[in-house]
């Protein structure tokens, strides 16, 4: 296709995607369900697993194959954009009242279900297709089980600040669990594709590239950051014009060296200064990426998930196994660290309901791996399955439990044990 034929493609498929989400996102919503809950949902039924099994020249028309290129990277835009706000608010979470007990989640809602997925992916080698030809067992044994230990650390924030809990015992341990286990989720990612090309090479260009990333962006970006926002000489319109600048060229040298642009943007908005004038930049690049940009993303995984693949038995049940072990390992390790803790069984339960989300994070992960060569249609249909069910299943589960034991509001400053060792606020 001609760019003159392009654009009136996109232009459309843009129109089709943001009113299917919006429209998805208001029927769910009236099941307790976040919008991105919704957009993940929908991003799908648009893809082959529905749109193109009942209509198939219909999904072709709207979504032709040179159409997914620019949708890959018009979606790119809106992951930088919304990993640089997830990076900014994982700055803005202390959690060093929390630290032993949310260490102590953090850990154990990591390595369960980083065991469990690499153990099932071992034990079922050979009985179920999911192996991309060509991907060692190992690379791909330790791509599930970090896509598995991964928790949706944004949206587990907006799930907390939508129902109000922010200030309460399981409110907070669950956010400050969840950023260290999001950071710990993706330094492993990042190590699993530094290796995943089985040779040196690129292992050392990544490894020493990240290195040279650190540093810079510390003694460098840091400082520039902060003079770009200080100075009285810049005015609003400046400072939006320099953040995105500087988070687009930290973007494109992560994506050089191997990291991948969502690593580079993450890190950006961690080294933001903490300002007003920060919060105005983030409050505008967030309605963008959010309204606009993720729909698109959420759209170009659809495209590529094929939920009639688990018509094979053996795919099936592996997409089985693995929804329970995502359950057991997050959900069930969270939950026995944090009364290991000495926290009461409902903060617990709820701990480990919210970790227990996946969602987008997860998503971002797998389109990552499938871009690095190493995940194959299969087994990206099989975690994208993983992701719904397990961010659907929260606002559910939290619901029946405020239901069955409601508790009291309490902040975590009052009694915490790992300070005073104080019995823990139920």
């Amino acid at each position: 296709m001609k760019p003159t034929e392009l654009a009136p493609a996109f232009f459309i498929a843009v129109g089709v995607i943001l009113i299917f989400c919006k429209g998805v996102s208001w029927l769910l919503g009236k099941a307790g369900q976040p919008a991105v809950v919704s957009e993940m949902l929908a991003g799908v039924l648009l893809g082959p697993s529905l749109l193109g099994l009942l209509l198939p020249g219909v999904e072709r028309w709207l979504f032709p194959a040179p159409l997914l290129p620019v949708l890959y990277v018009v979606g790119q835009i809106g992951l930088v954009l919304f990993m640089f706000q997830a990076g900014y608010a994982f700055a803005g979470h202390r959690t060093t009242k929390l630290a032993g007990t949310a260490g102590a989640v953090s850990v154990a809602g990591v390595t369960a279900p980083l065991a469990l997925g690499v153990l099932l992916v071992y034990l079922t080698d050979g009985l179920a297709p999911v192996r991309k030809d060509g991907t060692p067992l190992a690379v791909t044994a330790a791509f599930v089980g970090v896509a598995l230990a991964i928790t949706a650390f944004p949206m587990l924030a907006r799930i907390i600040t939508e129902r109000g809990i922010e200030g309460t015992r399981h409110g907070s341990l669950s956010l400050a669990s969840g950023a260290l286990d999001d950071l710990a989720a993706w330094i492993m990612l990042a190590v699993v594709l530094a290796f995943a090309s089985g040779k040196p090479g690129p292992a050392i260009v990544t490894a020493g590239g990240a290195v040279v990333f650190a540093v810079v962006l510390w003694f460098g970006g840091r400082p520039a950051a902060n003079l770009l926002l200080s100075s009285e000489r810049v005015g609003d319109r400046g400072r939006l014009l320099g953040t995105v600048a500087l988070l687009f060229l930290v973007a494109w040298y992560t994506d050089k060296i191997g990291l991948y642009a969502v690593f580079g943007a993450f890190a950006a908005g961690v080294i933001m200064p903490r300002s007003e004038r920060t919060d105005r930049v983030v409050d505008t690049l967030t309605p963008v990426a959010a309204i606009v940009f993720l729909p698109l993303f959420f759209t170009f995984s659809g495209l590529r998930t094929e939920f009639g693949l688990l018509s094979d038995p053996a795919v099936l049940l592996f997409a089985i196994a693995c929804v329970v072990l995502a359950i057991a390992g997050k959900f069930g390790a969270c939950w026995a660290a944090a009364r290991l803790r000495g926290e009461s069984n409902g903060v617990a339960l709820r701990v480990g309901a919210l970790m227990n989300a996946r969602g987008l994070m997860q998503l971002i992960a797998l389109n990552v791996g499938l871009e690095a060569g190493i995940v194959g249609p299969a087994l990206f249909t099989v975690l994208v399955l993983v992701a719904l069910v397990t961010t659907i299943m929260t606002t559910p589960v939290l619901s029946w439990l405020d239901r069955r034991a409601p508790l009291s509001a309490s902040l975590p400053e009052v009694s915490d044990r790992d300070i005073h060792h104080s019995p823990a606020v139920p």
